[in-house]
């Protein structure tokens, strides 16, 4: 799922703001959003904060019945600059693209499309879909020397898995301790699906040089010593070795993160782009601060 009736305009000029120092822990709220019928919790981008690694967009939505409705309909509508990864925890999604791509996602499987310069899709139930619907949409900003890479799409059903504790986390981008997704990524990262199967501890590597946020998508779990549940996001500044997280059984989290972008992004509907502020004329401003 993609923005289309939904804002993504962050107002105000492009922030590029100061690295947090090591260590540094915020908790955030998320807003909500409507993206066609379906209501979004909408944790990426912040006011203060326009990405987290190459991570500039997140949107959870459900848990929710479809039964007997249409679901998901999200109409035709273009992309640039960006990567759109989509993970389901419940239901299917059919997707569609100018690439003459058509494919079916199912929980635990990735939809990873690359827009590049310019590319369109569609991700809409199908007529016969389950009758729940839950997940979440995400983005990657491409590097300002990639924007402009060929737009391309691919589907993995099967992706690493990581068994740690009483948890399983299937590595769905980038890498995490000794395993790595299959998918084509741009910039050094990690995203991660954390499934609780037992209560309890669970101890995280990181890597030092990357930001992280951390959230809920099911259940309860806390994190340095913040209460986590859907609609709140936790971001752990770069410094970190590890995180443990104390988490309810059946909990379903997502752990995203990777080495800080260091480019101002410019982001407005499903665009992603810089924007270089234009020179300011010192004679104008004067004439200006004097009433002239």
């Amino acid at each position: 799922m993609s923005t289309v009736d939904a804002e993504v305009e962050t107002p105000g000029a492009p922030l590029q703001e100061s690295d947090p120092p090591g260590g540094h822990t915020e908790l955030t709220s998320a807003r909500l959003a409507r993206v066609g019928d379906v209501e979004v919790r909408r944790l990426l981008p912040l006011r203060r904060r326009r990405s987290v690694g190459a991570w500039c967009f997140v949107d959870h939505y459900g848990p929710m019945s479809v039964d007997g409705v249409a679901g998901m309909q999200v109409p035709p509508h273009p992309h640039i600059g960006l990567q759109t990864v989509t993970w389901l925890i419940e239901g299917n999604v059919l997707h569609r693209d100018s690439l003459g791509s058509e494919q079916m996602i199912r929980p635990g499987q990735l939809n990873l499309m690359t827009a590049g310069h310019g590319i369109a899709h569609a991700e809409e139930s199908p007529h016969d879909h389950d009758p729940g619907l839950h997940g979440v949409q995400l983005w990657l900003a491409l590097p300002d020397a990639d924007r402009q890479a060929a737009p391309a799409f691919e589907h993995h059903a099967q992706l690493p898995v990581l068994g740690i504790g009483g948890a399983e986390i299937t590595v769905f981008t980038g890498s995490l301790a000794d395993v790595t997704s299959p998918a084509r990524t741009f910039s050094p990262l990690v995203g991660a699906e954390i499934d609780a199967v037992r209560e309890g501890d669970v101890t995280i590597p990181l890597a030092r040089g990357h930001e992280h946020v951390i959230f809920v998508a099911r259940g309860s779990a806390a994190a340095n010593g913040n209460t986590l549940a859907p609609g709140s996001l936790l971001y752990l500044a770069t410094g970190r070795g590890s995180v443990t997280l104390t988490a309810s059984e059946g909990a379903r989290l997502f752990l995203l993160g990777g080495e800080p972008l260091g480019e101002t992004l410019l982001m407005w509907w499903n665009f992603v782009g810089r924007l270089a502020a234009p020179p300011l004329d010192p004679v104008r401003l004067a004439r200006r601060s004097s009433g002239s």
